[in-house]
């Protein structure tokens, strides 16, 4: 390779495994980028042995393609020589060395038992610090429903009807399919089960109790969480982002009356209605699969369904409902106005939102749970 400009040449030749390069000529930033591709390939072929015998100038970028191709070299584990060297070729490749960048290298610090009682008591006060702000969020949105009740005309009445459609209506379909399909493998698993003892009757119980009790507001909650915490956090998100939320402000709108309470509210008319058809799905699922693989007649289903299953296992289902309804939509709003100003927050805080909305609501239930046996209900 010649260079018409400054006359540089690379001669390249290869023995015995060895990539010889011989530089002859004037270095510069004119050459850089023919002299980068050839000691490329040669260190990418194996051990190199680099000229500068016959070279009359070398500027400060040959010098750093020489460097950084000797790094290279070294972290494959290759030999990169170089020869012929002058004085001053010789003072310029070591500067260069000394200014490549190193990475830092942190030795990790063995953690003792001060060091992790401090993480632990770090993470137990950020717990209860997000405790803390949940509970300021929830007392947000009483106050609102109080003023608004105390002024109606300051009431977002449209604002409600679309969430309302949002996380209602536009949920129907997927949590009765959802409902269908749980009273469908509850009926052939628990059938599987009981056929060995021959109470094959029973697993009209079992769906009954399941379903009404448990899974039916449960698997509607946590799919309300899917959906609607992180749209709560995408749109509030978006509007921090955007600063619409501080133009809201500046004109004196009441941003948890105007963006939270017709939210949440929307969740708490809305969940017990998607649990009460969560419900009725499940039963008719259970129901259609003992039809089929116990012969146990519709009439006979709901006969026994109507006279063992207490209408308190309803109960206990639907008092869930607002309390899953008031979690999801607090969490949803809070992870909204934590978002920052980029896309990466939104994104983060949206699936955080998510997994925390779904994370309380389990819990949640389980308390319930226990509550409930506890007085015997």
């Amino acid at each position: 390779m010649t260079d018409p400009i400054s006359h540089a040449q690379i001669e390249t030749t290869t023995d015995q495994g060895t990539t010889r390069l011989a530089l002859r000529g004037a270095f510069s930033l004119e050459v850089l980028t023919p002299l980068v591709r050839d000691l490329s390939r040669a260190v990418g072929a194996g051990a190199v042995e680099v000229d500068l015998a016959a070279v009359t100038r070398l500027d400060t970028s040959a010098a750093w393609a020489i460097c950084i191709a000797e790094k290279d070299a070294a972290t494959n584990g290759q030999n990169f020589q170089i020869t012929g060297l002058n004085e001053d070729s010789k003072t310029l490749l070591g500067a260069v060395k000394k200014a490549l960048p190193q990475p830092e290298i942190y030795e990790a610090k063995p953690l003792n038992l001060t060091d992790r009682l401090e993480k632990a008591g770090r993470r137990i006060a950020a717990s209860v610090g997000f405790m803390l702000e949940l509970l300021g969020y929830l007392g947000l949105f009483i106050d609102r429903i109080v003023r608004s009740i105390r002024h109606p005309s300051q009431f977002r009445f449209t604002a409600l009807v679309h969430h309302c459609n949002e996380v209602g209506v536009k949920a129907v379909p997927i949590v009765a399919l959802m409902s269908f399909l749980i009273g469908v493998v509850l009926a052939f698993q628990g059938s599987t089960q009981l056929r060995q003892f021959g109470a094959e009757v029973f697993v009209v119980d079992l769906i009954a109790v399941s379903v009404l009790r448990e899974l039916g507001i449960l698997l509607t909650a946590i799919i309300v969480a899917g959906r609607t915490a992180s749209a709560f956090t995408a749109a509030i998100g978006s509007m921090k982002m955007r600063e619409e939320i501080d133009a809201m402000r500046t004109l004196g709108i009441d941003v948890a009356g105007a963006l939270f309470v017709p939210r949440i509210l929307a969740l708490l008319l809305m969940l017990p209605i998607l649990g009460l058809i969560a419900n009725i799905s499940g039963l008719v699922g259970g129901g259609l699969m003992s039809w089929i693989d116990l012969g146990i007649s519709p009439g006979m289903f709901q006969t026994r369904l109507i006279e063992n299953t207490g209408v308190w296992h309803l109960l206990v289902g639907m008092i869930k409902a607002p309390f899953f309804a008031l979690i999801i939509g607090i969490v949803g709003c809070h992870a909204g106005m934590q978002v920052g100003s980029n896309a990466e927050s939104l994104g983060q805080k949206t699936s955080s939102s998510v997994v925390t909305a779904i994370f309380a609501v389990i819990v949640t239930d389980a308390i319930f749970s226990i509550f409930f046996a506890q007085v015997g209900v």
